[in-house]
């Protein structure tokens, strides 16, 4: 692999890095820093872990995105869109299955960036990516009504969403009115400064103006404390999970379902951020950067680690011109932690509800989501599809079933976008060849010519297979123009070399013109090659060929 990993950063200051910079990248890491803090906290209370975990993963986490990955820009921590895989998890496997889970998925990311399998994520359909945002944000929308009103539930709460609706609607009647007014609180702060103060951290004053009103009007709504007794004031000392053979087949699933959406969430960060800075990442370094992420994030206690694109916008927008603001972002939230730990506890969990109800209120894209559903039946089936199996079902199958379809749905198309018919006979008007269904006489009668256009692959082989059965068994030469044909499989080949055979049987000529590099080695794999046929580079050449094989 030609990418290395450290000489990003050393690069920065071999290239006019200087004290300008330096400030310029304090200012936005301690822009983000203010965003990420109560962020990173509200994750990880949704995610069922307790809000420090939340913080030991963007501090070590999102040093190590910044440090090792592929984009000057990127900020990495946690991220909304893993609250139901880490929460599922954790039910499952406990904390210590989820380190090791996001151990395990960071190993995975390493070795799909040494693989450089980065480059494949383009490859999911817009759609795909519209309806799986939105299906998270209703995911993480309905995570939230129990703090945001203040259910009382009995015993645990349902994970799956349909189970969860059901059994907060069957506690309506415990609806805390402090709890509620606390969140509704929140999120008019945040809107309102977003309208009128957009540059200012509209979150993190909001928080803080919840958790004065709450302890200046004594309102009975749990806060951190109250739950969790408050976040340590330092990092923890890192140790390895629990590890055993049958314990890693337990959890690789979840450690697939980490890895995959860890790579997809991170590069479209990442794609994001280039659109925004001009620059271009480094797809299979972000992979390896992130990997070894999530490995420093769990040894030190964190949850999954990925690019986030909130903060990385917030990021660029600051200011930020390399990877030094994401690094000082940790080091930033890694003070505050210090300095500020026993004011969590004061924190609302209602106040950190009501923010990623708005989060999850962003993360709905409504204009393309609309878009999408005017402009076709096959791309709207494709993002309802994938937002109902991410809500119902699962993130994952989601995402599988949503490329699956989006595949069926490009093969439909480009199988319906090939063309076989005339092809125009040289020095002849369109009236003098005929109808386009049938063959063009050129100037020797017994010589038909076939023009194939488009992808020749196996969704449209039969296609044109059933326009090839009809060479007339009296003609003499036939050719093939394959001029048009940017690429062709090996099922077209195939049906091509079927053509042929029945040629022989009939004494006809075969003749194939026109055809690039790709095809004609694909023609060759399959026995189409001469002296079984003969290879022109245009029909004037094969022409003139006929008619000096007549002459003799």
């Amino acid at each position: 692999m030609t990418d290395t990993l450290v000489p990003k950063i050393v690069s920065v200051f071999t290239e006019g890095y200087d004290g300008a910079r330096l400030r310029a990248d304090a200012i936005a890491g301690l822009t983000v820093a203010i965003v990420a803090l109560p962020l990173s906290m509200a994750i990880a209370i949704a995610s069922g872990v307790t809000p420090d975990r939340g913080l030991y993963t963007a501090i070590v986490g999102g040093f190590l995105v910044s440090f090792l990955g592929g984009s000057r820009s990127q900020i990495g921590g946690p991220a909304g869109a893993f609250i139901v895989l880490v929460a599922a998890t954790v039910n499952r496997h406990g904390v210590d299955g989820l380190l090791l889970a996001t151990m395990m998925a960071g190993v995975m990311l390493i070795a799909a960036g040494y693989l450089r399998l980065g480059k494949y994520i383009k490859f999911i359909p817009y759609p795909v990516t519209v309806g799986f945002t939105a299906g998270i944000a209703v995911i993480i929308f309905a995570s939230q009504l129990r703090d945001l009103l203040g259910i009382t539930l009995e015993g645990n709460e349902p994970g799956p969403f349909l189970d969860k609706i059901t059994a907060l609607a069957a506690a309506i009647d415990t609806i805390n009115p402090a709890t509620v007014a606390t969140a509704a609180l929140t999120i008019a702060v945040i809107f309102v400064l977003r309208k009128l103060r957009p540059h200012w951290p509209g979150m993190l004053i909001a928080i803080a103006v919840a958790s004065v009103a709450v302890a200046l009007l004594h309102l009975p709504t749990e806060t951190i404390g109250t739950r969790f007794g408050g976040i340590p004031g330092g990092l923890p000392r890192p140790a390895l999970p629990p590890l055993s053979f049958d314990r890693v087949a337990a959890v690789f699933p979840d450690a697939v379902s980490f890895a995959l959406l860890g790579a997809i969430e991170s590069l479209l960060s990442a794609v994001v951020a280039d659109g925004m800075t001009g620059r271009r990442h480094r797809s299979s370094v972000e992979l390896i950067g992130q990997g070894i992420a999530n490995i420093g994030s769990a040894l030190f206690g964190g949850i999954c680690v990925t690019g986030t694109i909130a903060r990385t916008a917030t990021n660029v927008r600051a200011g930020g011109t390399s990877p030094v603001s994401g690094m000082l972002h940790a080091a930033f939230l890694l003070a505050f932690m210090l300095v500020a730990a026993p004011l969590a506890s004061y924190i609302p969990l209602a106040a950190l509800a009501g923010m990623l109800a708005v989060v999850a209120w962003n993360m709905v894209e409504k204009p393309a989501f609309m878009a999408l559903l005017r402009s076709s039946g096959g791309d709207a089936v494709v993002l309802l599809a994938t937002f109902a199996i991410v809500v119902f079902r699962d993130l994952t199958e989601g995402i599988v079933v949503g490329f699956a379809l989006g595949a069926v749905l490009f093969i439909d198309r480009m199988a319906k976008s090939i063309a076989i018919g005339k092809a125009k006979r040289p020095g002849s008007s369109a009236e003098e060849n005929g109808a386009e269904e049938h063959p063009v006489a050129a100037d020797d009668p017994d010589t038909v010519i076939y023009h194939i256009s488009g992808v020749f692959f196996f969704g449209s082989a039969a296609t044109v297979g059933s326009v090839l059965d009809r060479i007339a068994d009296q003609r003499r030469n036939f050719i093939l123009d394959c001029s048009d044909v940017p690429f062709m499989d090996s099922t077209a080949a195939n049906v091509i070399e079927g053509t042929v055979r029945k040629a022989e049987r009939t004494g006809v000529r075969f003749i194939v013109t026109g055809a690039s590099h790709q095809v004609r080695r694909m023609l060759a794999s399959h026995d189409v090659h001469e002296p079984r046929v003969a290879t022109f580079a245009s029909i004037e050449l094969a022409l003139d060929n006929i008619r000096g094989a007549t002459k003799e």
